[in-house]
C-alpha cells in the first residue's frame, strides 16, 4: 500500500509518518518546504524481509512544486509541472545536443512496466526529442535474464520505471536505453539484473532502489557489482541521514539529493542540500581508495548528487494501473538515472577503470553544494552541506562531463 507524507506538516509528525515508510533499520528524516510544500506519496511498497530493497521513487499528490513552469521546448498546449529536458539540461551545463550516440544506459528495476515503451514516446514526444523505440533500435526491454519473458507488473515500480527513463532521455537524448527487469525486488534478483545489463553491452547501468545493510552486502559487491570498465549509479535513499545498500557498495557511485532552483548567479541555478537524500557511514563496506574523507573509517555516503527534492521536482509520464498520466516525482531515483546519463554523454569508461573515482579526480569540473543539511549528526560534514566534500551532496552536482570521464 503507498503511504503519503505531508511535507509541510510539523516537524515532528513529518518525521513519525515518513519513518513508516524507511527501509528497515533506517531512520527517516522529513523535508519540509514552509512557502512550498508538496505532499509526496513513496511509489513502492516497503521491504519486509532481509535483501528486500524499495523504489526511491517519490510521487507529488498535492501542492505546488516550484519546478512548475512550462518549458520553450514544449510543443504540447498544456505543459506538466516539473523540470523538463532543457531546464535539467540548463542547470547541469550538459551537451545533450551532440553527446552520448552510440551509448546504451541500463535501467534496473523490479516487476514489469507494460507500458513502458509508449509512457516514454509520449514523454520524449512531448519535449521535442527524437523517438526511442523497439523498432528504431533505441528502446530495448527484457527479463531480469536477458529474454522476453517479463515479470508480473507493479503499478508502484512501473512509476520508478518511467521516472528512470525519462530522466535518461532527458540528460542524454541521443543515448540507447536497455530497461532490465527484475522478477522481484530482492538484492538476489536485481543484482542479476544488473549483471544482465552488462553483459548485454551497456557502460552505463542506473539503480534506482535501497534497503537495509547487512553482512551479506560484502558477497553482493563481488556477485553484482563489481564491474571494472561499466559506470554503476546508486540512489543513496529518501529518508535523510543514513545508509542504505547498494549505494554503500564501494564499486558504485552513489547518487545524493538536492534541492535544484532558479538563481540570479552566472550559472542561473543553484542546489541546496535536499533534507531526505541518504548519507553517512557504511557499517560493513569498506572505503574506496579514491574517497579520503576522514569522518567515516568505511565506506561513506554519496559521491555526488542531482536535484532529487519533490518540491523542485521534475515531470514524468506515467499511465499504467492507476497512474494518471502527466506527473512530478522527487526522490534519489530522479538523481540516480540523471548522474548515469551524464557518464554517457562523457563517454565509454575505459576498460579496467572505476568510474566511481571519476569525480574525485575532477572535483573542479562539478557545482560544490555548500548549504542544507539531511539530519543530525553533530553538525559534521556527513549530513551537511559544506564546501568541498559533504555526505549528502558528496562533491557536488554536474557541471558539464568532465568529472565524468577517466
Amino acid at each position: 500500500m503507498r503511504r503519503t507524507v505531508s511535507l509541510t506538516a510539523v516537524a515532528t509528525l513529518a518525521t513519525a509518518a515518513l519513518a513508516l515508510a524507511a527501509p528497515l533499520g533506517q531512520a527517516a528524516q522529513a523535508t519540509t518546504s514552509p512557502s512550498h510544500g508538496v505532499t509526496v506519496a513513496h511509489a513502492c511498497a516497503n521491504p519486509t524481509k532481509k535483501g528486500e530493497m524499495a523504489c526511491n521513487a517519490l510521487q507529488v499528490t498535492a501542492g505546488t512544486p516550484k519546478s512548475a513552469h512550462a518549458e520553450s521546448d514544449l510543443t504540447a498546449a498544456a505543459a506538466p509541472s516539473g523540470y523538463g529536458p532543457a531546464s535539467l539540461q540548463s542547470a547541469y551545463n550538459l551537451p545533450s545536443a551532440s553527446g552520448g550516440s552510440g551509448q546504451t544506459v541500463a535501467i534496473v528495476d523490479a516487476y514489469d512496466d507494460p507500458n513502458a515503451e509508449s509512457d516514454l514516446a509520449t514523454y520524449r514526444s512531448q519535449y521535442g526529442l527524437s523517438a526511442c523505440t523497439a523498432a528504431n533500435g533505441c528502446f530495448t526491454k527484457v527479463g531480469q535474464s536477458g529474454g522476453t519473458s517479463y515479470p508480473r507488473g507493479d503499478s508502484g515500480w512501473a512509476e520508478e520505471i518511467s521516472l528512470d527513463l525519462d530522466m535518461v532521455s532527458a540528460a542524454c537524448p541521443n543515448c540507447k536505453i536497455l530497461l532490465v527487469e527484475a522478477s522481484s525486488a530482492s538484492m538476489t534478483n536485481l543484482g542479476t539484473a544488473v549483471n544482465t545489463a552488462v553483459r548485454l553491452g551497456a557502460k552505463f547501468v542506473s539503480n534506482s532502489y535501497g534497503g537495509s545493510e547487512s553482512s551479506s552486502d560484502s558477497t553482493y559487491d563481488s556477485s553484482y557489482f563489481n564491474h571494472p570498465g561499466v559506470a554503476i549509479t546508486v540512489s543513496s535513499g529518501d529518508n535523510g541521514y543514513g545508509v542504505e545498500y547498494p549505494a554503500a557498495s564501494k564499486y558504485v557511485t552513489a547518487v545524493g539529493g538536492t534541492s535544484l532552483k532558479t538563481a540570479s548567479n552566472s550559472r542561473g541555478w543553484t542546489d541546496t542540500v535536499w533534507s531526505g537524500a541518504g548519507s553517512g557511514c557504511s557499517t560493513y563496506d569498506a572505503k574506496p581508495t579514491w574517497q579520503k574523507d576522514t569522518g567515516c573509517a568505511n565506506r561513506t555516503v554519496a559521491d555526488v548528487s542531482a536535484v532529487a527534492d519533490p518540491n523542485t521536482g521534475v515531470a514524468v509520464y506515467d499511465s499504467y494501473r492507476s497512474a494518471t498520466g502527466w506527473m512530478v516525482f522527487g526522490g534519489t531515483s530522479a538523481s540516480s538515472p540523471l548522474i548515469a546519463a551524464t557518464y554517457a554523454l562523457g563517454g565509454a569508461p575505459s576498460a579496467g577503470s572505476y568510474p566511481a573515482s571519476f569525480p574525485y579526480a575532477h572535483t573542479s569540473a562539478l557545482y560544490d553544494v555548500t548549504s542544507g543539511s539531511n539530519g543530525s549528526c553533530g553538525g559534521s560534514y556527513l549530513c551537511t552541506g559544506t564546501t568541498g566534500y559533504d555526505g549528502p551532496s558528496g562533491l557536488g552536482v554536474p557541471n558539464g562531463t568532465a568529472a565524468f570521464t577517466g
